[in-house]
């Protein structure tokens, strides 16, 4: 088994850590005709199989289901609604998978297939199951092969793409380092066409503010680009998982700790994963408009939202429901989990907890946002 990651710091973390999670990209493993490229995932899986044989757990993400399925469905390019999404991903799913199956298994290694949807993540019962199973794999030397379920999953319920899917489940599973593949081997301070430099390591998200960031690649079978990649590894740094952005012919030199590609340092603790998907993959539904008190409250002194420093309700949303909470200039200063619906907040703003439990009832006495279900961004 490898060394304990704890102490270290920079990319020799990847190369001691026990349990990585990898993603990896459509556009490094297809062309753009959709089909699988052989020798590109055989490359892939001989780095992780070397990897994993030498006592390391591998959690891999991969994309490539739906791009897998357009040639056999007759397509020339991903598709934009979402049935025929939907039909391709349950078409090239299988494909891809028996290629898995095939290429690790000629390193004597076990795959397993684990398609997720955003709910599974969230939601505290399915969040449970999908870290039993996960683990219980792991423990048994298999390397799950996880996607996003795109053959069921919703515009409203779906991750948006698989790199945010990764940091998710790299949090899901406790691991010790996210490492984000594509056909891009860095981050760059600028186009790398027109001489950018690499930038080595990112400490802050603030630390990217000048750069120019790319987007999906000329084949058209991807849904991220730089952009979903840079978002993904600043999620898990901010929820405690260093990260690593490079590209998948990088893979076995990134596993190893070379210099390569942009280290996103840990920048804080982990946090709960229903706190990442708010302030990360939410649909919100509404937004509550507050006083500059309520504003103070909530950012500066992490404190629940009352129903006194809220000025204006829009949306329609009913309780539960994510919704936005921004400054009376229009600035989004968090998110949380509502506890009244929309038709019930109008006739509360401005009123005490007090107020509202003696002239309507004690079940308004709560807060509109618990600080526990309410993230500062």
């Amino acid at each position: 088994m490898s060394t304990s990651p704890q102490g270290l710091r920079g990319r020799e973390v990847l190369a001691a850590a026990n349990r990585i999670v990898v993603k990896v990209g459509s556009s490094s493993l297809t062309s753009i005709k959709g089909g699988i490229s052989e020798s590109a995932l055989t490359a892939l899986v001989d780095a992780l199989a070397e990897r994993k044989n030498a006592g390391a757990e591998i959690i891999l993400v991969s994309s490539g289901a739906i791009a897998a399925g357009l040639a056999p469905l007759g397509l020339v390019r991903r598709p934009r609604d979402l049935a025929t999404q939907q039909a391709a991903a349950s078409v090239g799913q299988g494909r891809l998978m028996a290629k898995y199956t095939h290429a690790f298994g000629a390193h004597g290694i076990n795959v397993s297939q684990v398609l997720l949807t955003a709910e599974d993540l969230v939601r505290r019962t399915q969040h449970a199951n999908a870290f039993r199973a996960l683990n219980r794999l792991l423990h048994l030397g298999v390397v799950p092969v996880v996607n996003e379920n795109d053959t069921v999953a919703t515009h409203e319920i779906r991750f948006g793409d698989n790199d945010r899917l990764a940091a998710l489940v790299a949090h899901l599973v406790r691991a010790d380092a996210l490492l984000l593949l594509s056909d891009v081997d860095a981050v760059y301070d600028g186009p790398p066409k027109d001489g950018a430099q690499r930038i080595e390591r990112v400490d802050s998200y603030e630390d990217l503010a000048e750069v120019v960031i790319g987007k999906t690649g000329a084949a058209g079978v991807g849904t991220g680009g730089m952009a979903t990649k840079i978002e993904a590894a600043s999620i898990a740094a901010g929820s405690g998982i260093n990260a690593l952005v490079t590209s998948t012919a990088n893979a076995r030199a990134a596993l190893a700790g070379e210099d390569v590609g942009t280290w996103f340092a840990v920048s804080s603790s982990r946090k709960p994963i229903r706190l990442l998907w708010l302030a990360h993959l939410a649909s919100v539904r509404g937004r509550l408009t507050l006083d500059d008190g309520a504003v103070r409250a909530i950012r500066d002194r992490h404190k629940s939202l009352l129903p006194a420093g809220i000025v204006a309700v829009t949306g329609d949303f009913e309780a539960g429901d994510p919704v936005e909470l921004a400054s009376k200039d229009g600035e989004v200063v968090a998110r949380g989990l509502v506890n009244y619906s929309a038709h019930e907040l109008p006739q509360m703003l401005g009123h005490s907890t007090m107020e509202l439990a003696e002239s309507i009832g004690p079940e308004y006495q709560r807060e509109v946002v618990h600080v526990d279900d309410l993230v500062v961004l």
